[in-house]
């Protein structure tokens, strides 16, 4: 990614160093699980909308803040930089698309930058749970060691593979605004568990295609991206497909079970985004209702 001289966002709340903050009360942590089980409770949320539903259901005490990466502060300087550089190129596409689409002015969303621990209206965050969106409180949360994550469990490195984590969160808090997330959380209520996840996956798959359009933009008009980065990008949708991710924790697949879609699920929608750019109420319709799921 080109960040030299790039704008960064001013909606960051940066807790690193404070891993106290907004603490108080009763916490909600990953603790209670087995350690086989949160391995695949890192693993699954790695990429989810709220996941208020699996950290209400956990008890015990907090996971452990994970080591300092290779590089050390100055890897996690450039990691929040891009993270900076991207919320604010994701402000900017989308302030200008829904006026011109939805007829209707654009929030924003905060981006909680935090080490260790921290706490959001959907409960409690760790480096455990992985980058969310919480729609309660419209804030994206990210531990940035989840980018040395990326590229040693997953093999998915280069910053543009971060950048796309973070064009994904937001995409939840677009389908927040726009409805999308409202209508699968009133369905799942009414359905069994199979159905429920095949809704999760539409939601999955469509932030996928949102974060495409958004790199359709930011490789056109910002001048952002270098040689590479969509690659970064793809392999990373790729590394964390519900399939490749169940094979390689447990040995099998369980396709019933699936709640953000298959590695290639999400390289098609992703790569449907960025060679289109269109975000039209059209276009995210059916790419939410999409027949194939």
């Amino acid at each position: 990614m080109k960040l030299q001289g790039k704008e960064g966002s001013r909606n960051i709340d940066d807790r690193r160093g404070n891993r106290g903050r907004g603490m108080s009360g009763r916490t909600k942590t990953a603790g209670g699980f087995g350690l086989g089980t949160l391995i695949i409770v890192i693993i699954v949320l790695l990429m989810g909308g709220d996941p208020s539903e699996l950290l209400e259901s956990s008890g015990g005490a907090a996971a452990p803040a994970p080591a300092q990466t290779t590089g050390g502060v100055v890897e996690e300087t450039t990691n929040a930089q891009i993270v900076s550089v991207t919320l604010r190129d994701t402000e900017k596409l989308w302030g200008q698309k829904f006026p011109q689409e939805f007829g209707r002015n654009y929030q924003e969303p905060t981006l909680v930058l935090f080490d260790g621990q921290t706490s959001s209206a959907c409960g409690f965050a760790s480096a455990a749970t992985g980058p969310f969106y919480c729609p309660a409180d419209k804030q994206v949360y990210i531990d940035l060691s989840f980018a040395d994550l990326l590229r040693r469990r997953f093999g998915a490195p280069g910053d543009f593979a971060l950048a796309y984590v973070v064009a994904h969160e937001v995409g939840h808090h677009i389908q927040n605004q726009l409805g999308y997330s409202q209508q699968v959380s009133q369905a799942r209520r009414r359905m069994r568990e199979k159905d429920a996840n095949a809704m999760s996956v539409r939601l999955e798959l469509q932030a996928d295609y949102l974060a495409g359009v958004w790199a359709h933009y930011a490789d056109r008009y910002s001048d952002l991206l270098s040689d590479g980065d969509i690659e970064e990008a793809i392999q990373a949708a790729s590394a964390i497909g519900d399939d490749k991710i169940q094979k390689q924790s447990q040995g099998y697949v369980v396709p019933d079970s699936f709640t953000h879609g298959t590695s290639a699920q999400r390289v098609r929608y992703f790569t449907a985004g960025y060679r289109s750019g269109d975000a039209s109420k059209k276009s995210l319709d059916y790419f939410f209702q999409a027949r194939e799921l």
